[in-house]
């Protein structure tokens, strides 16, 4: 299951954004180092797809696509260096997939710390900057030293020294524009600043009307990582109140009343799950409607392997149409009839929303 990792200051919000987005227990205390160990969960990525689905199939059982959550302990200045939670603390960031920034943008004299999202976002990206040098300038040296005797050792070696000369400036990688062919050359080495990036502003509630503004402000920070960040406004603390309320019309008035819509939890987790490059395609039936999770430009067999390595190993054909195509139609067999249900191959590369059955033999 592919995770991404809440990432910031002591008290920006971490562990309350991780129970709401969990229904986790996670210690959410005024104090610095709350969260020492990782807490670790998964959040259900929504989507009225599946419940759309499942009502034209009358399914019994709904499964949404899921992606893990971690709760990382707060980052300080010079944990590159071992302050705070140190190198344990960057080991955790180094096994996930994508960084959710929690910036704290609210005043609270019980916390300490600066209340300015600019001022967190400083601190943590020079960090993460500081650890990824001492690592690009480690192979770097041996990188050099291995191009004078390898000819095909020069396309890593450009690629680090335009990692080094970013690092270098305390510009992290997700922000420096190097081409996809250098960050895909870096990435056996796990650097933290080379993935993408969601940032959460956490406002408080007073600073709700002017959520957007200070979104626009953060967001302005980031205009030279392009597609690689993507900043989202919330009150965290109101999100976690709403998502302890299991009757989903309660949750809604209460999200409506603070003019929220449908709150920015649900928003944030979209975003996150597209920032991976993930995408859906569902299967339907009257057991079973699910959401399956699988990567921007995969092929069929691929995707058939997301169920099952034999349905991958022994793809013979999908069978394939757009949701919303078989929605307007009313059902499978009926799109059936009507010769609506495509039959693709291996080549053929699923988009997000197809509704499809494999065909195997193993």
């Amino acid at each position: 299951m592919e995770r991404f990792g809440l990432v910031g200051l002591p008290n920006a919000g971490k562990s309350s954004l991780y129970n709401a987005l969990t229904g986790g227990g996670a210690l959410a205390a005024p104090y610095p180092f709350a969260t020492k160990d990782p807490n670790i969960g998964v959040a259900r990525v929504p989507d009225d797809r599946v419940e759309r689905l499942g009502a034209m199939s009358k399914t019994k059982v709904l499964v949404h696509a899921q992606v893990e959550v971690v709760d990382i302990g707060g980052l300080v200045e010079g944990a590159s260096k071992g302050e705070g939670l140190g190198n344990k603390f960057l080991a955790n960031i180094r096994e996930v997939d994508a960084i959710v920034f929690v910036l704290r943008a609210f005043v609270d004299d019980d916390v300490t710390g600066p209340s300015d999202p600019i001022e967190h976002l400083r601190v943590v990206e020079i960090e993460l900057a500081l650890a990824d040098l001492e690592t690009v300038e480690k192979r770097l040296n041996q990188a050099t030293r291995q191009a004078k005797l390898d000819k095909g050792a020069a396309a890593e070696l450009e690629a680090l020294q335009a990692a080094y000369d970013a690092l270098s400036e305390g510009k992290p990688l997700y922000r420096a524009g190097l081409s996809g062919e250098f960050r895909q050359t870096l990435k056996p080495y796990f650097l933290l600043t080379n993935r993408s990036v969601l940032a959460v502003v956490n406002v408080g509630e007073d600073e709700l009307p002017q959520v957007d503004a200070i979104e626009q402000r953060v967001r302005d920070e980031f205009t030279s990582a392009g597609d690689n960040v993507e900043v989202i406004g919330m009150c965290v603390q109101l999100e976690a109140e709403a998502a302890t309320i299991t009757d989903p019309v309660e949750r809604a008035e209460m999200l409506q009343g603070f003019g929220l819509g449908e709150g920015a939890l649900f928003r944030m987790v979209r975003s996150a799950y597209h920032l991976l490059g993930l995408r859906t395609y569902f299967t339907t039936g009257e057991k079973e409607t699910r959401a399956w999770t699988f990567y921007a430009g995969s092929s069929a067999p691929e995707c058939a392997g997301r169920i099952h390595t034999d349905f991958q190993r022994g793809f013979i054909k999908a069978e394939v149409i757009h949701w919303d195509d078989l929605l307007e139609i009313g059902g499978w067999n009926k799109a059936k009839d009507l010769g609506k249900i495509r039959i693709e191959g291996k080549d053929y590369h699923p988009i997000d929303g197809d509704v499809m059955e494999f065909r195997f033999n193993v």
